[in-house]
């Protein structure tokens, strides 16, 4: 179980497309300062996508994909050099932020929109030492198709395996909003995503279990 908190970004580095599925590379050197003391057999979120870690090194991790998880994702479309979003476990004792994230991508949503009149001047830098974004912005994305339900105002989504809280919801248009702060844009990958982009997209189980009843009991 994960929370949706990003701990820290990484680069792919290796995309190896199968038959039955993708096996994916991950650095983890020295391009960050966290930590992630990986094992083999650990899991681990990238992008949101919850993966075990079958081969790792100093350097690097290496999980496999199963052909429904590449159905269902974008990380098969990954290249080397592209940033993604990595979360451990939430441990039995650790603190918990965002909201319930599995680490079970349903499916993906695509950028339309994106407003920067939220951003705030360059004179605005954050403790990370990541100066990709100074400001938050508002974005515009698509509802996935039979996920509607889902969708509210003020409730919880996992994009890219962030924790967002849903800013709008326009029915007729068939779209939701977000709006990121600047911590959000400038310590994981949302700062680099612009409209046509593809996230990955998680409903949240709550809202998935209380349609469910709703579907059984009437």
């Amino acid at each position: 179980m994960y929370t949706g908190l990003v701990e820290t970004t990484a680069a792919v580095a290796a995309v190896n497309r199968l038959e039955n599925g993708c096996r994916i590379r991950i650095e983890t050197g020295t391009d960050h300062d966290l930590d992630l003391a990986i094992a083999p057999e650990d899991s681990i979120a990238v992008d949101g996508v919850c993966v075990t870690a079958e081969r790792v090194t100093d350097d690097w991790f290496e999980a496999f994909l199963s052909a429904e998880t590449v159905s269902r994702t974008r990380l098969d479309e990954r290249e080397p050099g592209d940033r993604v979003n990595l979360e451990r476990p939430l441990p039995a004792d650790g603190r918990f932020h965002g909201h319930l994230v599995k680490g079970t991508v349903d499916t993906t949503t695509t950028v339309l929109a994106v407003d920067e009149s939220e951003e705030v001047g360059e004179d605005v830098k954050l403790d990370t030492g990541d100066e990709r974004a100074t400001g938050g912005r508002n974005l515009t994305l698509e509802i996935p198709a039979n996920y509607e339900q889902y969708v509210v105002e003020k409730g919880a989504v996992a994009l890219d395996g962030i924790s967002l809280t849903v800013a709008g919801v326009d029915d007729d248009a068939g779209t939701f909003d977000i709006a990121t702060v600047p911590t959000t844009e400038a310590v994981t990958t949302l700062s680099e995503r612009r409209p046509g982009d593809r996230l990955h997209f998680e409903a949240d189980v709550l809202a998935k279990y209380a349609a469910r009843r709703e579907t059984l009991t009437g």
